[in-house]
């Protein structure tokens, strides 16, 4: 195969792009290593580089600003056989300045291609990271207000192995591909170029001043010898595959049936301390003792010892595509913060719904059934009033059965907590 190019869909820059030249020279790099458009992808960023995916006859995909080299990282790691190539202009170096230290210290074999032209051409001329202070652009005065940075100083600090500053203009460009390509690892190339349609109108630069800035500057030609070091994929899967395998999860068979056939949706309400989410995997896992399918939803602030604790739970015998609740079967309240939260749906629950609560908790008016748990009498303490809830629920086999819930602790606790949990039920059963 002579060419990669997409003879469908040439090259669209403006006249006297660099970005055309970097687009022939990737082409011929192409076709002297032999790689075939099954070989490689085109991963593309935002801007006049993010065209670049569309040029070539090559797996190719197109993403946000900036974050070219996230999507990168998964398709090597997903598909290592594959020669990635990252285009990106210097708008997208700047927006995606994390993602680029995390590919310089990973060492990944990737290829980025930095299409550096000193502003962001495609929207209107604005200033980049690499803009000098003292050129006039797009967006004013704020580039003299900013350090440019030097891209290449940067990935070689943050662990580079290969790095290379050259002109979109050598002759070499295509061997200089070629050989970053070639290296095993993550390789930058930061390839200076000119903007006719934004940047040149109000700043005078030409090939000749890019070479002798070029020339002027530390050169950078390829490997950084101090960051040369095994590449992170190979690594990772030898690493990996030396690893003990991870048990499989305890399988649940079915043993019950479920009182009720069709699905049912519970919110259990309380605060931080009575062991909510812990209530609503209990139950999930009864659930799945019938052969029903499980959902939970948990939602609790990051403080996570105060404040609210809310679990939605879905139990159903189809699977479950939706998993939100506007009217659930039953709802379990045992804590002022998780009610206020929810207390507006207390006033849209019907009498076919069933809410269960200590004796003497405020809760919103309802129309719902309410089943009141004497706590003083039954001495259960609040960490265990959720389990004393779902042994009411049990008992009137709404939801679960009180076998059901009893295998369910099996999956959940052993020893004394298990048997602790046992005496609770049974305790706020024999009631």
């Amino acid at each position: 195969m002579d060419s990669l190019l997409n003879k469908n869909r040439p090259p669209v820059f403006c006249p006297g792009c660099s970005h055309d030249t970097v687009t022939k020279a990737l082409d011929r790099a192409f076709v002297k290593m032999g790689l075939q458009g099954k070989d490689v992808v085109v991963v593309s960023d935002i801007g006049c580089s993010g065209l670049f995916d569309t040029f070539f006859n090559t797996h190719a995909m197109h993403g946000l600003h900036g974050r070219a080299l996230t999507y990168a990282t998964g398709l090597k790691m997903a598909r290592p056989d594959l020669t990635v190539i990252v285009t990106m202009g210097d708008g997208g170096l700047g927006i995606g300045g994390a993602h680029l230290l995390s590919a310089c210290r990973r060492n990944l074999d990737l290829t980025l291609l930095i299409l550096n032209n000193f502003n962001f051409g495609m929207t209107g001329g604005q200033f980049s990271a690499t803009t000098p202070t003292d050129a006039v652009v797009g967006s004013g005065f704020l580039n003299q207000l900013d350090l440019p940075m030097d891209a290449c100083e940067v990935t070689a600090a943050a662990g580079a192995p290969h790095v290379t500053r050259c002109s979109c203009y050598d002759k070499g460009l295509a061997a200089t591909i070629e050989d970053a390509i070639r290296f095993k690892g993550f390789s930058f190339i930061d390839m200076w170029g000119v903007c006719p349609g934004r940047y040149t109108r109000a700043n005078k630069l030409t090939p000749k001043m890019i070479a002798a800035e070029i020339d002027a500057r530390k050169p950078y030609t390829g490997e950084i010898e101090q960051n040369l070091r095994a590449e992170y994929g190979a690594q990772y899967r030898a690493t990996a595959a030396a690893l003990p395998l991870p048990g499989q999860p305890a399988a649940i068979e079915p043993e019950y049936r479920a009182p009720v056939g069709n699905r049912q949706e519970v919110i259990i309400l309380g605060g931080a301390g009575q062991r909510i989410v812990t209530a609503g995997e209990s139950l999930c896992l009864g659930g799945m003792t019938a052969g029903l399918q499980a959902t939970q939803k948990n939602d609790y602030p990051i403080t996570v010892l105060r404040g609210h604790s809310i679990s939605e739970l879905i139990l159903a015998p189809d699977d479950i595509e939706f998993t939100g609740i506007e009217r659930p079967n039953v709802v379990i309240a045992i804590g002022p913060e998780g009610i206020a939260r929810r207390k507006d749906l207390f006033a849209e629950l019907g009498p076919e719904s069933l809410v269960i609560k200590p004796l003497g908790l405020e809760t919103p008016a309802t129309q719902a059934e309410t089943k009141e748990i004497d706590i003083k009498a039954l001495a259960v303490k609040s960490p265990d009033m959720a389990l004393a809830a779902l042994a009411v629920l049990a008992r009137a086999e709404r939801v679960i059965t009180t076998e059901m819930l009893d295998r369910a602790l099996t999956y959940r606790f052993s020893g004394k907590v298990l048997e602790a949990s046992r005496a609770v039920i049974e305790r706020v059963q024999s009631l």
